[in-house]
């Protein structure tokens, strides 16, 4: 039997009733052509038209109309606390993505990173959470390049 299909995707908050989700990655959830496998065990194809960067709570439309709610996952992450602004300019001087918040910054691991926040006086601890970081400066989620 073939796989199912999804070539689209929908919005968290622009729908209703998923019939099984996914648990994935920052990384996991910047896709265009995968093959996935549900919390249920189901596996679907992503053929989406273009690289999509996908959220917690959006979802994968398969082909039939059903839809499969995509899950940020935990991951291992770097919780920043201090001069919240001075250390967002540092880590986006470095082209990280950062998660932020009104009281805390996140990245992910990364000991040349964490050694540079000590050194400006961040207070540092490792957390695992879901990673959201802010999308890309031109409202198309991640950037690969600074073209415009």
């Amino acid at each position: 039997m073939d796989q199912p299909v999804a070539r689209k995707t929908r919005s968290v908050s622009h729908w209703t009733g998923a019939i099984d989700c996914v648990t994935l990655t920052y990384g996991q959830r910047f896709l265009r052509r995968k093959v996935l496998t549900t919390a249920q065990g189901d596996r679907f194809l992503v053929d989406l038209d273009h690289t999509t960067n996908l959220n917690h709570g959006d979802a994968f439309e398969l082909e039939d109309g059903r839809l499969i709610e995509v899950i940020a996952t935990d991951e291992d992450l770097l919780e920043i606390t201090g001069d919240l602004t001075r250390l967002a300019w540092h880590i986006g001087n470095r082209h990280m993505p950062c998660q932020i918040e009104a009281d805390r910054l996140l990245i992910q691991r990364d000991h040349v990173i964490r050694d540079m926040l000590q050194k400006l006086g961040a207070t540092l601890r490792e957390v695992s959470e879901p990673f959201t970081p802010e999308g890309g400066a031109y409202g198309h989620g991640r950037t690969h390049s600074h073209e415009h």
